[in-house]
């Protein structure tokens, strides 16, 4: 089985998990329609969790194709992530970005949390 699956495992699943992202939201990264809030957790590998709500994405078609692009962007770059819980919450106006552009967009929002998770750890070392 390849390793860039998208398994149950590195997917945020009840609603606690969800809080404790929202409760200790440690980082913060923003993109063009999109907000990505991240905080640590000892499982070793990345979770991600989606917020794509009817007040910011009007159009289920929309929501469902926007989730469909973050969870393939993130199952693509999870082995280069740091063990985070990640919350990606849609913004309005994010429906009007094309696929190349949100794809552009989310590999630079996982660059950035990547590079600040790396130098609050080795602030903390």
């Amino acid at each position: 089985m390849s390793c860039q699956g998208f398994p149950r495992r590195l997917r945020l699943l009840t609603a606690g998990d969800y809080r404790r992202v929202f409760d200790r939201a440690a980082f913060k990264v923003h993109g063009k329609g999109l907000l990505a809030l991240a905080c640590s957790n000892e499982l070793g590998h990345p979770r991600v969790g989606l917020v794509f709500s009817k007040k910011n994405v009007r159009h289920a078609v929309d929501r469902n194709r926007l989730k469909r692009l973050v969870r393939e962007s993130f199952r693509l770059q999870q082995h280069r992530l740091p063990a985070v819980d990640i919350v990606v919450l849609s913004r309005r106006g994010v429906q009007e970005l094309d696929n190349d552009t949100l794809h552009r967009q989310l590999h630079g929002m996982w660059r950035r949390l990547e590079k600040d998770v790396r130098k609050q750890s080795a602030n903390t070392s």
